[in-house]
């Protein structure tokens, strides 16, 4: 599991708690893909389209990047043909680790050690996907070459029934009520009308989540995140490099990530390994969730959301039904905003993939660019948190703390 701080001599107070005015690396460049369905564009395209976005944004070119991070996913060989596709000439580092939608944050932190220790000074990390627009279903074709598929596959498991099992299990042992999960569905579609580029821009209730279609009980339609195309990018530079830049200093003060299975039968259904990755990141960074001023959570369902927040530390563990209720996730309304651009709930869940968006949205709110009416006031700490795999299984999570400077 992967450690990283920005702890140096030189430090201030938050709260009491210290913080090091030294980071080890920073975020320039975040660009989102404005398309939902990629009809006329392929999957390079894609990866190309949002690496240059990201660049521009920062106000570097291609041949400034020596560093390149991408999923399995991207086509061909991965970084090496996507590094020739897009005209990166110059690497002389690599990355392509896969634990689903969390791999972003995970490249992130993998860029601040490679930073670090020499390997590299501008990082670009890419995500690009077209299931919907190539008709893909959410569940990927089985792969009979997967260890657990013969104890697994005769059951039915599919991602859908693996979530709502984690949302039965807490509901059975905490009280939670369908009505507080349709609160963080609620939350997402208040933010997604301020997004132009939302899949969902309309506002919902309580009662609306609550009357769509069960899909695998207790999770109904709009419990789910919605299916789309498109990408996003970011860059991740040195400290050098950054000071060069005209662009706000997002720093990475602290990383973490952790996996969870199954653990030779060993099932608990009740917890996420947010527990291990927040709790990284957090030491890392010298702050705790108090400290947080908007956090943007991996949103596949409305139960993801809620028991990241427990884990995280936001609230007790049980009491994330309570936390989320009542509109305590909207920006101006609640105590902790959430998903400010309406999330993979509602907006954007490129390849199924979400860790890429909670970043670039953390971003725009370090930044103050986020769209005025969901802008957090005077946001300078956000926490960006990713699930990839099912939270029912197998999963990997990964932690970012980010600080405007």
């Amino acid at each position: 599991m992967l450690v990283v701080d920005g702890h140096g001599a030189d430090c201030r107070e938050r709260n009491g708690i210290g913080m090091s005015k030294a980071a080890k690396a920073y975020i320039v460049g975040a660009y989102e893909h404005p398309t939902r369905k990629a009809d006329t564009k392929s999957l390079a395209e894609l990866h190309a389209d949002v690496a240059i976005g990201a660049l521009r944004d920062a106000g570097l070119t291609l041949d400034d990047v020596d560093g390149f991070f991408c999923d399995t996913e991207a086509p061909g060989l991965g970084p090496l043909s996507m590094a020739e596709y897009i005209g990166l000439n110059r690497l002389r580092y690599m990355d392509n680790s896969d634990p689903g939608g969390s791999a972003y944050l995970l490249h992130v932190g993998h860029a601040m050690e490679a930073i670090a220790n020499g390997k590299c000074s501008v990082a670009l990390i890419t995500l690009a996907g077209r299931p919907r627009a190539a008709g893909l279903r959410a569940d990927p074709a089985p792969d009979w070459n997967l260890p657990e598929l013969p104890f697994e596959f005769p059951y039915g498991s599919i991602v859908l029934n693996q979530y709502a099992m984690c949302a039965m299990r807490h509901m059975h042992d905490y009280g939670t009520t369908s009505e507080q999960l349709a609160w963080i569905k609620v939350a997402a579609s208040h933010h997604a009308q301020h997004n132009p580029d939302a899949m969902l821009k309309d506002v919902v209730t309580v009662d609306d989540v609550l009357k769509s279609p069960m899909i695998a009980d207790p999770l109904h339609r709009l419990d789910c995140c919605v299916v789309s195309d498109g990408g996003g990018a970011l860059v991740v530079v040195s400290p050098e490099v950054a000071r060069t830049l005209k662009r706000p200093m997002i720093a990475v003060r602290g990383a973490g990530e952790a996996i969870k299975h199954h653990q030779g039968g060993q099932v608990d259904l009740t917890y996420t390994s947010t527990v291990q990755s927040g709790k990284q990141a957090f030491e890392a960074a010298g702050v705790t969730p108090k400290d947080i001023k908007y956090a943007s959570i991996y949103d596949s369902f409305t139960i993801t959301v809620l028991m990241q927040l427990e884990d995280l530390g936001f609230c007790e563990k049980g009491k994330g039904g309570a936390f989320v209720a009542d509109g305590n996730l909207i920006s101006g309304v609640g105590q902790l905003p959430v998903n400010t651009d309406g999330g993979g709930l509602c907006n954007n869940h490129p390849a199924n993939r979400g860790g890429m968006t909670k970043v670039i949205e953390a971003v725009r709110q370090l930044r103050g660019e986020a769209h005025p009416a969901v802008q957090v006031k005077n946001c300078d700490l956000a926490l960006a948190q990713g699930m990839g795999g099912w939270l029912g299984s197998r999963h990997a999570s990964g932690t970012l703390i980010l600080e405007r400077i």
